[in-house]
């Protein structure tokens, strides 16, 4: 009679089994070593700590500021726009077609590209060469 084993999926391993008997290569100590902190019970090492030597965050030289209040924009080009089929575009439009991915951050236009159709486009800032195609095609731009 045949048996069949069941076989695990591949690059699936057995977790370890420490304090399994001498034999096992995790007994006794269960691979903690002997004595000190590390072989205690709760034991945790907060991240980043490497043993009382400086550690690499604090050892990198660090240079400038980051400003964490800035206002991050979801960039949008003219050029873009012009590949739209709608007349009037608002957040909704440029969703529908892809070029906004989630509504977390303010809509900002930029003039690279060209406008050829006239389009009334609603967001909440635009540049001045943005402004300027726009309005040359014959469009409005609406501040939201």
């Amino acid at each position: 009679m045949d048996t069949y084993k069941l076989v695990k999926p591949a690059g699936m391993k057995d977790r370890k089994r420490v304090g399994r008997g001498s034999s096992s290569g995790t007994g006794k100590t269960s691979g903690r070593g002997q004595k000190g902190q590390g072989s205690r019970s709760g034991f945790s090492m907060r991240p980043g700590f490497e043993g009382g030597q400086m550690p690499l965050q604090r050892r990198v030289p660090k240079r400038g500021f980051n400003n964490i209040f800035k206002t991050k924009y979801c960039i949008i080009n003219v050029g873009q726009i012009e590949k739209i089929d709608d007349q009037d575009i608002d957040f909704v439009v440029l969703r529908k077609a892809g070029l906004i991915k989630k509504a977390d951050k303010p809509i900002k236009i930029l003039g690279n590209g060209e406008l050829t159709k006239a389009k009334n486009i609603t967001a909440n800032i635009f540049s001045k060469a943005a402004v300027e195609k726009i309005e040359n095609a014959g469009g409005k731009v609406i501040k939201n």
